[in-house]
């Protein structure tokens, strides 16, 4: 019999897309920014494009964004039954959730990526399985901010305020905030108490970040708590097969969002970053594309 472990460090095993985790992330944020000369002329894109959700966090102000935001165009026209488009991009956004879950999280969220990079950086790192209690802060702020603030909490001129975005988001000064008032004068003269409040914000999430593995999507991240939703039904899931698990404790050990995987497969907060399928050492765990295969080789 083949040992498994083995033949999981077999140099003609193929490689697989979470094997390059980082590189996928990199490409998505390049992706969904690609308007690179607008960052010089401090200006944002603002073709037929941007009318076009991207799946992950990123601002319709960034000056390079492709597309816009899903919880930035939800915002803006929740509010507004008469606005169709309303409807799309509920849409769009249950879409991404049904087939993916949180897989985007862990791929395709620049945001997300900017906190791994950040968590790289050499330090002491902190564990948070003793502040699974704030993990509800995020769906608090889905459900209290960005839905029912913007819903009801509508001014005269039928025009919703972008709560989150406005106040909270610390992607929206990353990516639209600094740079344009770095580039343009005319911005950067218009600064004032709400670009310090959300710069501080953003610093506080920096200085997490280094400390903590992704306090922004395991605490406060409103498309996380969304696409968190449907890990229980999306398409993609990762798989346990009970009978090949050695009890190692590996998948547990490896995972940084405090998913013990053994457990719950379809855990909310797994973001499907596969980091315990990599090192499970006798393959007791795949994912559903992993078993698409598997099941058109028999």
């Amino acid at each position: 019999m083949v040992n498994k472990e083995s033949k999981r460090n077999n140099k003609n095993e193929p490689i697989r897309p979470r094997q390059f985790r980082s590189w996928i992330q990199g490409l998505a944020t390049f992706v969904t920014n690609i308007h690179f000369p607008n960052f010089f002329k401090g200006t944002i894109y603002e073709g037929a494009a941007k009318a076009v959700c991207v799946p992950g966090l990123n601002c319709y102000s960034c000056p390079g964004a492709t597309g816009a935001c899903p919880i930035g165009s939800f915002q803006a026209v929740v509010g507004s039954s008469k606005f169709n488009f309303a409807y799309y991009v509920t849409g769009l956004m249950i879409l991404f959730g049904v087939l993916t879950g949180r897989l985007i999280c862990g791929f395709l969220c620049p945001f997300g990526w900017f906190q791994d990079l950040l968590n790289k950086i050499p330090s002491k790192k902190f564990s948070t399985e003793k502040l699974k209690a704030l993990r509800i802060t995020k769906y608090i702020i889905l459900f209290g901010v960005v839905w029912f603030l913007t819903a009801v909490v509508v001014t005269d001129t039928g025009i919703v305020p972008p709560y989150f975005c406005k106040y909270v988001c610390p992607q929206g000064i990353l990516e639209g905030g600094i740079p344009l008032s770095i580039a343009n004068p005319y911005i950067r003269q218009a600064l004032g108490a709400l670009f310090t409040w959300k710069f501080a914000g953003l610093m506080l999430i920096i200085i997490l970040s280094i400390y903590f593995y992704r306090p922004f999507c395991k605490w406060i991240c409103p498309l996380g708590a969304f696409y968190a939703l449907f890990n229980k039904v999306s398409f993609y899931k990762i798989h346990f097969n009970k009978d090949s698990c050695i009890a190692c404790g590996k998948c547990k050990t490896a995972c940084k969002m405090d998913v013990d995987i053994r457990k719950t497969q379809d855990a909310l907060e797994c973001i499907r970053c596969n980091d315990c399928v990599n090192v499970c050492p006798t393959d007791a765990l795949s994912t559903s594309f992993e078993n698409i295969k598997i099941k058109r080789k028999e």
